[in-house]
């Protein structure tokens, strides 16, 4: 693992803090094993800038979504990119989770060396390396997997490698978008590529449809989208393109980021090719949710979306990164120890949230008026007031927008209780 860009961890139980987040435990630190050194983060127990995970925030996320798909009798493979946590992915099934979404043969690995067993790889297996990695997780019968094709290229490369392991690699049909990224556009293309599977039967099995809707902007088109991937499948299987499959495990058919889930979940639900199939929803960022781009998607779906209105809660901001501030060196200008080797900042940049002064009874909201106006590798200005009270050493936690480019700037994240006690360490395997 290549650890440049990461941070190394919260503390050292030896040594005591370190000064660069949580100590740099070669593996995970058991749960039990955390909650015994009685860390709390207001004491300063925990060296900052840190991210943080609040506990009661991650599972209400987790059964949400679970009761979500669980209306719409579908299943979910939550997109593992997102954390790269193995025991955030471990709480995910044991939640209910049918499998994990994973973008690469390395993610893919790494899943699997911590007990994953059943992975979509939402991507193209390009590669002899990739293709290696892959083949190597397959020689276990208990590992499922399946990646995506869209070219004739692209499966005869597949075809010739599995075919060099005597080996069956389970594929699905990836559908795309004019003007979006991967994916077959037209009849044409999708003709060009069944025929490259049916050339390379004995090795390439077709397993199901796959698309990412997210490319499109507009609901009308992402149910047409949707609508012609569900004619797809009909016609595939009609056609007897899934006979192999069928006789191992159900066909597959699976969409959803985290935007529109709910409109792929309503399209797909719909969906009988007379043939046992899984619909599965893959989005990644639910689990933490965050106070930007997704908060903006979720409200949307609460408007739109009757199963989410009737359960009467939505999604929760669970991820959040504390720093200290560092020098108020003009009456409107506060300095905080927090940058881009810290935070997400493609998204919006981080808001100030919470401060705490060490000492003081509890943690209050920051004023309204409190704002970052830019961020340096390691630094961050805020805009303050001039009489504000806040002082070089202050705490302040910062809501984000985007949590997959928050969580790879971390190698191992608290996750706290309400108190802010330290209960666990998670650990991202990027």
């Amino acid at each position: 693992m290549n650890d440049t860009n990461y941070h190394d961890s919260i503390v050292d139980p030896c040594m005591g803090p370190l000064n660069k987040g949580l100590g740099a435990f070669e593996t995970p630190l058991a749960t039990s094993a955390v909650k015994d050194l009685h860390w709390n983060l207001l004491r300063e127990d925990v060296s900052l800038p840190t991210a943080v995970l609040y506990e009661e925030r991650l599972q209400h996320n987790l059964e949400w979504m679970q009761q979500f798909v669980a209306e719409y009798g579908v299943k979910l493979a939550p997109h593992g990119k997102t954390t790269m946590a193995p025991k955030l992915f471990a709480r995910q099934l044991a939640g209910g989770a049918w499998g994990i979404t994973l973008a690469t043969a390395h993610q893919t690995r790494v899943a699997y060396t911590h007990g994953v067993r059943r992975v979509i790889m939402a991507n193209q297996l390009v590669g002899k390396q990739n293709m290696a990695m892959i083949s190597t997780l397959l020689a276990d019968p208990t590992f499922e997997f399946c990646c995506l094709v869209d070219s004739p290229d692209g499966v005869d490369l597949l075809g010739a490698f599995f075919q060099s392991r005597n080996q069956k690699l389970h594929v699905l049909l990836e559908l795309g978008a004019e003007g979006g990224r991967t994916g077959v556009r037209n009849a044409a293309q999708q003709t060009a590529v069944l025929d490259a599977i049916a050339r390379w039967k004995d090795h390439i099995v077709l397993a199901g449809i796959e698309l990412y809707e997210g490319v499109l902007k507009e609901e009308a088109d992402i149910r047409a989208f949707l609508q012609r991937a569900v004619r797809c499948a009909q016609d595939l299987a009609l056609a007897g393109n899934f006979a192999e499959r069928v006789t191992q495990r159900p066909v597959i058919l699976t969409g959803a980021g985290s935007a529109w889930y709910d409109v792929v979940a309503e399209e797909f639900s719909k969906a009988d090719i007379g043939l046992p199939l899984d619909i599965i929803l893959r989005p990644g960022c639910y689990l933490t949710h965050d106070v930007g781009v997704y908060r903006a998607s979720q409200a949307q779906i609460q408007t739109r979306n009757p199963v989410a209105r009737k359960m009467r809660t939505s999604l929760l901001p669970a991820l959040q990164l504390w720093a200290y501030v560092q020098s108020v060196p003009e009456s409107d200008k506060a300095i905080i120890a927090l940058g881009k080797r810290d935070a997400a900042f493609d998204a919006g940049l981080p808001l100030p949230a919470t401060y705490y002064r060490p000492g003081s009874d509890a943690p209050v909201a920051t004023p309204a008026h409190w704002e970052l106006t830019g961020m340096m590798d390691q630094h961050a200005y805020m805009h303050i007031a001039e009489g504000d009270d806040i002082k070089v050493g202050d705490m302040i936690a910062f809501d984000i927008s985007h949590p997959c480019l928050t969580f790879d700037k971390w190698r191992q994240i608290a996750v706290v209780t309400p108190t802010f006690d330290v209960i666990d360490v998670v650990q991202t395997f990027f």
